[in-house]
């Protein structure tokens, strides 16, 4: 839900109080003196600049891969290594009445691994969105790349509750979109929002069919709130000789069940007609659930449990259920750092997984993440 809004509505600045030179010891009244910096500048322009910096040591027992030669890790694929995983810069003007426009980057290792067909080559450098915004009363339009609406985790390191990424993130769902999408608040509780775009990860469009998107974000009160998106349109299938419908349904919800304790669910199912053959069709889901849970400003914690069935292998390559198990213990020594401690265990049929050139059906990770994010205004933690 936090993605969606985050990049949807329209959001007013917060006020940033002025800065000021000391006052000095005096019985006369004193003359403060506006300090003139970027940070100002930007702030009082409405225009936000802020990123941050994802680095960390993984250690991996598999060979990262799946028999088939596909991944079985979205970004964390060393398997015993330092990685600098993202830079991510992003800056924005998006008032709440006319036009606006965002720009965000990513930099480093994960860059090569979320780019859109015709997006690039740099495995370092990704234009993960930039599109142009009209705002007026309760209607928002946005036009360019942008990231997808599915989903319970996002691109943005500093947005997740875990180090790793989730199955869902890296196999059920896209990453971005090309096109035009527009949203609607009907009220303080309802939402809606529907776009055309290129289809999944698509700044070149691969068939020169379009993808429909539609969806409504629903939050009766501080405690749920409930994203639920359809994606339909035509894709090309495994061999990229045969075309069909293809077809995400994603669900999220939110609960806050105390100030300290929150549950997130999501669900996807997803079909694609055509798509390992012509007259075969291909069809993947699953689920996840979170536990998060704040001890203090300073500590908190995340458990992650996934299912994931690719009934065809369209996804990995190899028929599977997949599972995984992921513990992120996270320590934010200030508002601009967050150290993250994870540990996640991954089992799955068919003997998918490589391990040391031979086939196993699990694999286990350790990780220590470093976060540190910086702007105008500060990102919030």
């Amino acid at each position: 839900m936090k993605k969606y809004l985050g990049l949807l509505a329209s959001v007013g600045l917060a006020a940033i109080p002025q800065l000021t030179k000391a006052d000095g010891p005096s019985a006369t009244p004193s003359i403060t003196t506006p300090l003139i910096t970027l940070s100002n500048v930007l702030v009082n322009s409405g225009i936000t600049a802020n990123g941050y910096v994802d680095a960390s040591y993984d250690y991996l027992n598999s060979d990262a891969v799946f028999t088939s030669g596909v991944p079985s890790r979205v970004f964390d694929t060393s398997k015993s290594a330092f990685a600098l995983h993202q830079v991510g810069l992003i800056a924005g003007y998006l008032p709440t009445e006319g036009f606006g426009a965002l720009l965000n980057l990513t930099l480093a290792q994960d860059a090569g691994l979320i780019h859109s067909n015709g997006g690039g080559t740099d495995s370092n450098f990704d234009i993960t969105q930039a599109f142009v915004q009209y705002a007026t009363g309760a209607l928002t339009v946005i036009g360019g790349k942008y990231v997808t609406a599915s989903g319970a985790e996002v691109i943005n390191s500093t947005a997740n509750s875990n180090a790793s990424r989730s199955i869902l993130f890296g196999y059920a769902i896209p990453f971005t979109h090309t096109g035009v999408r527009a949203a609607y608040k009907v009220s303080d509780t309802l939402s809606v929002f529907g776009g055309v775009n290129n289809g999944w990860d698509q700044v070149s469009d691969l068939n020169q069919q379009k993808t429909a998107e539609a969806g409504a974000g629903f939050t009766p009160n501080k405690v749920v709130s409930v994203l639920a998106v359809v994606y339909s349109g035509n894709e090309l299938g495994a061999a990229g000789t045969t075309n069909g419908n293809r077809t995400l349904v994603d669900v999220v919800a939110t609960i806050n069940a105390t100030d300290a304790l929150s549950f997130v669910l999501n669900g996807d199912y997803a079909r694609q007609s055509d798509a390992i053959a012509q007259g075969v069709k291909a069809t993947w889901y699953g689920g996840a659930g979170y536990a998060n849970y704040k001890f203090n400003d300073r500590w908190r914690s995340s458990l992650r449990f996934e299912y994931f069935d690719d009934k065809e292998g369209f996804r990995t390559g190899v028929p599977q259920k997949w599972k995984e198990v992921t513990l992120t213990a996270v320590y934010s020594p200030a508002a601009s750092l967050d150290v993250l401690a994870e540990v996640r265990d991954d089992w799955t049929t068919n003997h998918a997984i490589l391990k040391n050139g031979a086939p196993a059906s699990s694999q286990f990770s350790a990780t220590i993440k470093a976060i540190f994010k910086f702007g105008t205004p500060p990102p919030s933690s």
